[in-house]
């Protein structure tokens, strides 16, 4: 087991991903495009979240497949985002037919971006439908992280947050499978351990992609159970981390639901605290059902498993990848001395 050839959501065979950013506002949008309508479920475990269509992938809808899904910054704004999207998508003919209409199914999610100190006096004219457009229009195999997309404006704690992503594939009896994640790391929580210069997901880095990262120093057996309000942020809603994991098996809905579940434990492996009154924190779970899987009981469960890993290394590589903004530095300007080496970074 370990890494797909680029280490990204796109490792996953038929998935694009594309970024957009206003740098003027420090926001920006990041959208997964599959290049056929994927199975899909969500699992929302954070107190403040801000969601679209998430109720149509419930077991229990009509709707079998979606046609993206869009991460964005700018809190309730951007849920604006996934109508640009849509209309993208529309005009090139995806989407849900209902005898001649077609209507692209698109759940998203928001963070919080809004005190970073970029110009949020937009008007009536937020930004993030044409950020949407153009991400799309950027769609690929390959792109940035840290600084990018919906991780452009976001936090971690007192360090600056960002984009990222890992993946992984394994064989399952004879069939190789592919996990990967796509987060966008903006917690409430650190993503670092107290006194340390390592991540709280520090063990489960593959290939150097966390900059080497130092083993602890010492049992934590002090822990400060305090939660102290990072930076200016005084109010619910005001955070957020929004992952997206996919896998080329085959799952049905109900099944995806259960990797979307298990993916959440990848936060709580990178953030603490994570889950909080502070944090909408969602994760949406994508299969392709190229690869059948030998086993569907323990291959789901080992998928699960893989799906938290991924999403605990892309929360702390998107930290790793971040650079510093305004009054938040860079995990790398404040720890970067103590790494073991660095890698090269996408984008």
């Amino acid at each position: 087991m370990g890494p797909g050839p680029r280490n990204l959501l796109t490792d996953v065979a038929g998935i694009k991903v594309g970024n957009a950013e206003d740098p003027a506002r420090r926001t920006g949008v990041t959208v997964v495009v599959p290049d056929q309508p994927a199975v899909a479920a969500v699992d929302v475990r954070g107190g403040a979240p801000g969601t679209r269509e998430t109720d149509a992938l419930d077991p229990t809808c009509v709707v079998d497949g979606v046609h993206g899904i869009v991460l964005s910054g700018g809190s309730a704004f951007g849920l604006d985002a996934a109508g640009g999207l849509q209309g993208w998508l529309a005009a090139r003919g995806r989407g849900f037919r209902v005898g001649p209409a077609v209507v692209p199914i698109v759940p998203s999610a928001i963070l919080f971006d809004l005190l970073n100190g970029g110009d949020k006096d937009w008007g009536d004219r937020p930004p993030f439908r044409d950020l949407a457009r153009q991400a799309a229009d950027a769609a690929g195999d390959l792109f940035a992280l840290g600084n990018a997309g919906a991780g452009l404006g976001a936090t971690a704690g007192s360090l600056k947050g960002g984009l990222g992503s890992a993946s992984l594939v394994a064989d399952f009896d004879g069939a190789a499978v592919t996990v990967a994640a796509l987060v966008a790391a903006n917690p409430a929580g650190s993503t670092v351990m107290p006194g340390q210069s390592s991540f709280w997901a520090w063990a489960l880095e593959r290939d150097g992609e966390l900059g080497g990262q130092p083993a602890p120093s010492g049992a934590l057996a002090d822990l400060d159970y305090e939660f102290r309000l990072p930076g200016s942020i005084a109010k619910e809603g005001a955070n957020t981390t929004l992952a997206v994991v996919a896998t080329d098996a085959r799952l049905d809905k109900a099944q995806a639901r259960r990797v979307a579940i298990m993916a959440h434990d990848g936060f709580a492996r990178a953030i603490r605290p994570v889950h909080t009154p502070l944090d909408g924190d969602t994760a949406f779970a994508l299969a392709t059902g190229a690869v059948d899987l030998p086993n569907p009981v323990a291959g789901l469960a080992r998928l699960g498993m893989m799906a938290a890993d991924c999403v605990a290394r892309a929360v702390a590589r998107g930290v790793y990848e971040a650079d510093s903004l305004g009054d938040f530095p860079s995990y790398r300007a404040e720890h970067g001395h103590n790494l073991g080496h660095a890698t090269g970074r996408e984008g």
